[in-house]
């Protein structure tokens, strides 16, 4: 009898009998052949395939590497050549373009040497003009003076012979006497005294001697000439008062008139000027006085002012400096205490730029006027704030790239590759594919690995 077990799986089992698990004992202690298994087809090389297409793809990328630098320094030849073409073509228009400035320059050079020449010419024609007319000026200056000379010369040896035609028929009338005869000779002694007198006063004109003496004598016999004819012609009937004047004036005019031109040539010869030539240097020389007066007084002026510019510098100074002093002995009078022996031991008037600065850097121990101990120290440490607060890490991961982000957890070997659309095979990384970290992402690691470290050995305090 077989009792019938609970359901297996779903299905009903019967239990054998007896019988039926002796023959399962038996076949079960029997041996049983073995059949050889059949060996397994080999199986592709996978890593050899990756090495190959790595190797390919290696190959296909410097074959296009390649391929991009010819084509680059291709292009960098093309784009060489065409600047060299275009620095070719630049230069030569700024060739071109210098050399028409300078023919036009030359041009303008010419014109202007023409111009200058012209110029000059018309100047030089100008000058001869004048020169010529100054030397016709002169020639006929000099012959009207000629001239005149000559004229005045023979009219006052002319007046002198009418004066003599006249005066000695008087004289002789006055000096006849049938009793003594002699006495004929006295007109042309008196006369001719005169006479010979004015021919030595020409002498001492032409030979530079005194004339003086020949113009007394000339006058004395002119007057005794003179006074001889009036008299006669008061005292004599027969030559009446008429006669006596005229021959008076003749004695004396004709002397007179040769005497005046003699004069006139001892003037020019000596080189004296004459009235209207001392007028002329007169006026020149007040209009010069004038002129030097008025530029002496102007530089007064000038000198004047100055003056009182310089002394109202001056006092703009004396009272910056007073102001300056009274504000550095206020504000520092540490370092004015030692300015001041600087002063005095250097001769100083007063507390000069330098030698403040002197003082202030042997108080501070700083040349920059102005900054103490105090000041360097807060401005240094106010600059390491600001640096510190630029250059530290930030602390939020989230806004780090992705280059900056620690690296993931590693997957097992044996686990599928779960990137798509690059046929199983990793890339091959080369050296410099990474870009570099920055130093803020080195300095916000080594604070996150020291803050690992310190709750790993002080968890308390987190």
């Amino acid at each position: 009898m077989t009792t019938s077990p609970p359901q297996v799986n779903g299905h009903p089992r019967t239990l054998p009998v007896l019988g039926e698990w002796q023959a399962i004992t038996k076949a079960i202690e029997q041996p049983v052949a073995v059949e050889p298994t059949p060996p397994a087809e080999p199986k592709s090389d996978l890593i050899a395939e990756a090495e190959a297409e790595a190797i390919r793809a290696r190959a296909y990328a410097e074959s296009e590497a390649r391929r991009k630098a010819a084509e680059a320094e291709a292009e960098a030849v093309r784009i060489k050549a065409e600047a060299e073409a275009e620095k070719q073509r630049l230069a030569n228009e700024r060739a071109a373009m210098k050399l028409e400035a300078d023919k036009a320059t030359h041009a303008k050079r010419l014109a202007e040497l023409d111009a200058q020449r012209a110029a000059a010419e018309a100047a030089g024609l100008k000058t001869r003009q004048q020169s010529e007319a100054e030397v016709s000026r002169a020639a006929a200056r000099e012959a009207e003076q000629e001239r005149t000379e000559h004229i005045w010369k023979w009219g006052a040896r002319a007046i002198y012979a009418v004066g003599l035609i006249i005066a000695a028929p008087i004289q002789f009338l006055a000096f006849w006497d049938r009793e003594r005869p002699f006495l004929v000779a006295a007109p042309a002694l008196l006369e001719g005294l005169a006479l010979v007198l004015a021919f030595g006063a020409a002498w001492a004109v032409a030979h530079r001697r005194d004339v003086v003496p020949y113009r007394v004598g000339i006058m004395i016999g002119a007057l005794i000439a003179a006074g001889i004819n009036l008299w006669h012609g008061l005292d004599d009937p027969e030559i009446g008062l008429n006669a006596g004047i005229i021959g008076a004036i003749a004695s004396v005019g004709g002397p007179i008139v040769l005497m005046a031109y003699e004069h006139g040539i001892a003037q020019k010869a000596d080189g004296i000027p004459s009235w209207r030539e001392q007028r002329a240097a007169n006026q020149a020389r007040e209009a010069e006085e004038a002129a030097k007066a008025q530029a002496k007084a102007e530089r007064k002026a000038a000198e004047e002012k100055a003056a009182a510019d310089k002394a109202d510098q001056l006092a703009r100074l004396d009272a910056e400096q007073q102001r300056k002093d009274a504000d550095r002995q206020a504000q520092h009078d540490d370092v004015w205490q030692v300015a001041e022996a600087f002063r005095s031991a250097r001769g100083a008037q007063v507390v000069t730029d330098q030698i403040w600065a002197d003082a202030w850097h042997r108080v501070t121990g700083t040349k920059l006027i102005g900054i103490r101990p105090e000041i360097e120290a807060q401005s240094r440490l106010a600059a390491a704030r600001m640096k510190e607060a630029s250059e530290c890490p930030v602390r939020d991961a989230a806004s780090q790239v992705e280059s900056q982000m620690p690296p993931r957890q590693k997957k097992d070997p044996g686990a599928p590759d779960g990137r798509r659309s690059n046929g199983g095979i990793p890339p091959i990384r080369q050296p410099g594919d990474t870009t570099p970290y920055h130093r803020a992402a080195a300095v916000s690691a080594a604070d996150t690995a020291r803050r690992s470290v310190t709750a790993r050995i002080n968890p308390e305090e987190n």
